[in-house]
């Protein structure tokens, strides 16, 4: 029979079971510290993009947010891991646009000019180029993200002239990693040497429109025309 007292820490001849206890107020704060960070990393991204990374200050994210500019300093420590955790944001932002894109099986010529319009959508109320602004004022914040940026970048041009070729929009016999490495040094270039967002856009599309002229078939050039009448503003 079984014994059902308690005998050396056993119940019903069953070994006490350990449970780790998490106090329900330990994860409601667990909870609140990364909304609050999320709040703040959002807010801090649409003003950095649409008044530039040096003029924005943490009392003016502090002040658009409602909160003491000691609270930022609670979840970043200065103002260039904020701007670290922003631009991780924005470039989770793109991959999950670009991927989007992907999915709407569209042909490699139109794919290309909708990126270009998810990039003018997204950085259309910005008055001067973030990766100019980065470059000028904080270097090796540019340098950190820089390998990443041209990774993405890299991987979306090769797979779409991958998919260009396939579709016979592009020359079959095209050397790709070169084609690759002109278009990101090309658009890279633009913005690094441009302050002005609207100016980068305007050199972007030219931009694009020759990188498609140089690879196009026929039926290319004729998709491309196509797609010139109707202008990304």
């Amino acid at each position: 029979m079984l014994n059902l007292c308690k005998n050396n820490g056993n119940y019903f001849g069953v070994k006490n079971f350990q449970h780790t206890f998490v106090p329900e107020n330990k994860i409601q704060k667990s909870d609140f510290t990364e909304m609050m960070k999320e709040k703040i990393i959002n807010k801090a991204k649409e003003m950095f993009l649409r008044l530039a990374f040096k003029s924005i200050t943490m009392d003016d994210i502090a002040s658009e947010i409602g909160i003491s500019k000691k609270t930022i300093y609670k979840y970043f420590s200065n103002k260039d891991i904020l701007i670290e955790n922003t631009i991780e944001l924005a470039f989770s932002e793109v991959q999950e646009i670009i991927i989007k894109i992907e999915n709407l099986n569209l042909n490699a010529i139109e794919e290309n000019f909708e990126i270009k319009r998810m990039f003018r959508e997204m950085f259309k109320s910005a008055e001067s180029s973030p990766i100019y602004q980065l470059k000028k004022h904080y270097p090796e914040i540019y340098n950190k993200v820089l390998t990443q940026q041209v990774s993405i970048c890299e991987d979306c041009f090769r797979q779409n002239i991958i998919k260009g070729i396939n579709e016979g929009l592009y020359r079959e016999n095209l050397d790709i990693d070169n084609y690759v490495k002109f278009y990101y040094t090309l658009i890279f270039n633009i913005n690094e040497n441009t302050m002005l967002e609207n100016d980068a856009h305007e050199l972007e599309v030219k931009a694009l429109e020759y990188h498609i002229r140089a690879m196009a078939t026929l039926a290319g050039i004729i998709e491309l025309e196509k797609h010139l009448k109707n202008p990304i503003i």
